[in-house]
Parts: structure tokens; sequence; C-alpha cells
């Protein structure tokens, strides 16, 4: 058989068990969406700006929420960012601390901490306890959104990087659909039981506690960071069977031979070298493109959306852009290391940016013809297809495809960062931007979706099928290639024109 273009069922156990973590972020992205309403009556009574009993004619709390429970609300929202932010820094020093496995489950503890907080809201001040379980949830999610990529990154083989990378999103939006499903009024979306309803959001950490222990740890990591060859071996072989081990050994040995000669890269070293600046643009710009898109803003705030642009059932179109989300992140999967990851992406882009342009369009004239709404509905449907097929799964996967042994950590570690810091803005300040811009809000993102477009097209390398060393070496051509000379070429040309005379 050859090497690299094997699957097991213990790869697939490795694959499922990292990804768990994933699904708990997108439950997470998606849980505090739908109960809205409901939250906000609640912080209104525990605030005393709403009366305790209210009466069915008082519709007051419906139309008009108070000052402070809209800030509270808000920071509901954005303080799981907040969270990720502060421990994006440290999902190298994690990863490397005890390995990507044993990583993987120290970090379960903050999830399961989270996730009691929020089950126990009702028992005190439920906008103080949901806030504090949203924040360690956010803490859980900042490292674990490091970590996943990082250890699927590690034992992917080449030929199925790509897709087993895409897993990762898949997980996040599945994690969505099945948070905006729990959240219907008839099943955990209601009065009596939302504090389930978000208590959940640490459930898929007790089964990937049980999971991880049957799971081999990472051979890169072995290899290259511990230099226990004999192990990485023993693990090679339980994630692709009885094989010859020699190829694989061959581009770790060469990998770790590269690391050794530069210095662990710590994350102020990263941004200071210049050897690796180009790398960290692209790495950051993807994931800049993606939260600035706009589509934290569908996630978070769907429901609002869609009754602005006159949906009667907003959370059942909610579900229907869940349900479109995991499906097109199927087809970004079987797609990703067949079409490449720079196609998908400037597809995905491109179409987002027509999408936010039409959303726009569909509201602005919304009051004046009744069928816009259609407009808008289906433009918000295409925006999150586009998302999917290649802006949303890439930049996960392929900071880890950018970057050696050597700066990788340090580069996933930023570029989570990034990710969460931009999350965390259009979480907070997304209802505020609207209020003030109105319809005209998505234009903004269409702005930005161009300008990622071209970037893009412009800065971003095909990495499909690549190992990690040729990657680098395509970076390393660039740097030493020197730019065109205008003077030279046109001497070139008026030399060429004279031999042909």
């Amino acid at each position: 058989m050859e090497s690299g273009k094997l699957l097991s069922g213990t790869l697939a156990l490795a694959v499922f068990t990292a990804v768990l973590g994933s699904l708990q972020y997108g439950y997470c992205l998606g849980v505090i969406n739908a109960p809205q309403k409901i939250l906000e009556r609640h912080y209104g009574r525990a605030l005393g700006v709403l009366p305790e009993n209210p009466t069915p004619s008082n519709h007051t709390e419906e139309e008009a929420p108070h000052p402070s429970v809209i800030m509270y609300w808000s920071l509901s929202v954005s303080v799981f960012s907040i969270g990720g932010v502060v421990t994006s820094f440290l999902v190298g020093f994690v990863g490397d601390l005890r390995g990507r496995i044993k990583g993987m489950l120290m970090v379960n503890v903050l999830a399961i901490t989270g996730g009691i907080l929020m089950g126990l809201a009702k028992m005190g001040k439920p906008h103080l306890m949901v806030i504090a379980g949203r924040a360690v949830m956010g803490f859980y999610c900042g490292l674990s959104s490091g970590l996943v990529p990082m250890y699927i990154g590690e034992i992917a083989p080449v030929a199925y990087r790509g897709a087993l990378g895409t897993l990762h999103q898949l997980a996040i939006v599945t994690g969505i659909l099945i948070s905006q499903v729990l959240g219907l009024d008839f099943l955990l979306g209601n009065d009596a039981m939302w504090p389930v309803l978000l208590g959940l959001s640490g459930a898929p950490a007790v089964l990937q506690s049980l999971l991880l222990p049957l799971c081999p740890e990472s051979p890169r990591y072995l290899y290259i960071k511990l230099g226990k060859e004999e192990e990485a071996r023993k693990c090679l072989k339980r994630f692709k069977g009885e094989y010859d081990t020699s190829k694989d050994m061959a581009e770790m040995k060469k990998e770790k031979e590269e690391a050794m000669k530069e210095e662990q890269v710590s994350i102020l070293a990263l941004v200071r070298s210049s050897s690796y600046r180009q790398q960290l643009i692209v790495a950051l710009m993807m994931h800049l493109s993606q939260q600035f898109s706009g589509i934290n803003a569908i996630f978070y705030y769907s429901t609002s959306i869609f009754a602005n642009a006159g949906v009667t059932q907003p959370v059942y179109a909610t579900i229907g852009v869940g349900v479109i989300n995991t499906i097109f992140t199927m087809v970004s999967v079987m797609l990703v290391d067949r079409a490449g990851r720079r196609t998908l992406t400037l597809i995905g882009l491109g179409g987002m940016c027509c999408c936010a342009i039409a959303m726009s369009v569909g509201l602005v004239y919304l009051t004046t013809y009744s069928w816009m709404s259609y407009v808008s509905m289906t433009a918000i449907f295409l925006f999150v297809c586009f998302f999917e097929i290649g802006p949303g799964p890439i930049p996960w996967f392929i900071v880890a495809e950018l970057f050696s042994q050597g700066p990788r950590p340090a580069a996933i570690a930023l570029a989570g960062c990034c990710n969460w810091t931009s999350n965390f803005i259009v979480g907070m300040f997304f209802p505020y931007i609207e209020a003030l811009c109105g319809s005209y809000v998505f234009i903004i993102f269409a702005v930005i979706l161009f300008g990622s477009t071209v970037f893009t097209y412009c800065r971003v390398p095909e990495t499909k099928g690549k190992t990690f060393e040729e990657i680098s070496a395509e970076f390393q051509h660039r740097r030493r290639r020197p730019p065109p000379d205008p003077k030279a070429a046109t001497e070139l040309e008026h030399l060429k024109s004279s031999t042909e005379a």
C-alpha cells in the first residue's frame, strides 16, 4: 500500500474525537441566537427594569428592550469571543506542554465548567451567570479552535489533508445546526428549559474526554518535538496500518532538520521575522476575511435579520440557514482536495460579495416591493453557501500548511487571536452599526469582501497536494525573486527587436 494515501479506523476515530471540540465551538456560536427574546426578558427582570409577573397586554418587553438589557445581551454574545482572544495565544504552549492529545484533554475542564455555570443560571443572577459561563466557554474554544486543526493537520495523509482539515468546519456548522434545532420553543428554547439549552454547551467535552485516551498522539509532535522516533513509527502504523513508514519518517526527518536550523519561534519573533512575513500576512488576511465577511452577523443575529426582512417565522428560516450551512460544508469536504484551496476561496469570497450587495438591495426596497423579502432571504442562503465552499473551512487548516513545525504553533496562535478579535468586534458592534446604517449595513461587508477577493487572487498560493516543505520552498522562492526592473525590461525588448530585425 502506498504511504500517505491510507485511511484507517484509528485515523477516523482520532479525527472524529478531535472535531468534537469543533462541534462544541459551533454549538456555542449558535446557541445564543434562538432564545434571545427569552434571555432579554430574564435579564430585564433580574435588573429590575421589567415587572416580575408581566401581564399578557404588556408588550413593551418584546418591542423595546431597556438599554441596560441591550448592553448585557451584547456582552453575553461577545464575551465568548473575548475569552477566545485571551486563550488563543496559549495554543502553542498548551499543545507543546504535554502533547496535542493531553492538551485537548486538559482544556475540557473549562468546557464542562462553562456548561455548568450556564446550566445553573436560574439559581443566581441569570445575566451574570450566562456571561461568566460564556466567557469560560470562550477560554475553552480559543484553545480548542487552535488545537483541533493543529492535531488534524499533523496526522492527516497529504492526499486527504484538505478534506480532513475541512471536517473542523463541518463540525462547527453541525454544532450550530444542533443548537438551532434544540433552540426551538417546543424543545429547549423556552422559559423553563433555556438553562438546559445553554448548559449542553459542555456536553461534547464529556464524550471527547472519554475518547481521547484511545487516540494516538501526533507522530510529528513525537518525532520533531520530542525526538521519539520509535514511538512516532508506532503511531504512524496505528493511523495507517502495517506499511513501510520510511517515506513519512524521511519527510518528518527533513522537517525536523529544517526546524533545528531555526530557533523555536515565539509569537514576537514571528511578527518581527522577515522570513515568515509573507506566510503570516496570508494567514492573517484569510482569517480577517472570514470574520469580517459578515458571516457571524448572520450566525449571531439571523433571527432578527430575518424578522426585519419580513419573515413571519424567522427561527425556522435560521434553521434553514443551518441546514444549508452543513450541506455546503460537506460539498467543500469533497471539493477541497480536487479544486484546491485558492480556487474555492476565490469563488466563495466573490460569491459572498455579490450576495451582500443583493441582500442590501432587498432590505432597502423591502417597504416598496413586498417580493424583495424573497430577494433578501435568497441572498442570505446563497451567502452562507459561498462561505462554506471556501472562506469558512479553509483558513482554519491552511495556517498549519503554510508554516513548518518551528513557527507553526506561534502562527496558529496569532491567526486564532486575529480570528477571535474580529469575531468579537462583529459580535459586539454589529447591532449598533445596523442601527446606524440600517438596510445598508451589508454594503460595508461587500466592500471588505471585494478587497479580500483581490488579495486572495494576488497573494494566496495553492497548497493542494504539496508537502509542508514544498509550500515553504515556494514562499522562499518568492522572497528571493527580485522585483522586475522596468528599465531592464525595456532594454531587453529593444535588444530582442534588434535581433529579430
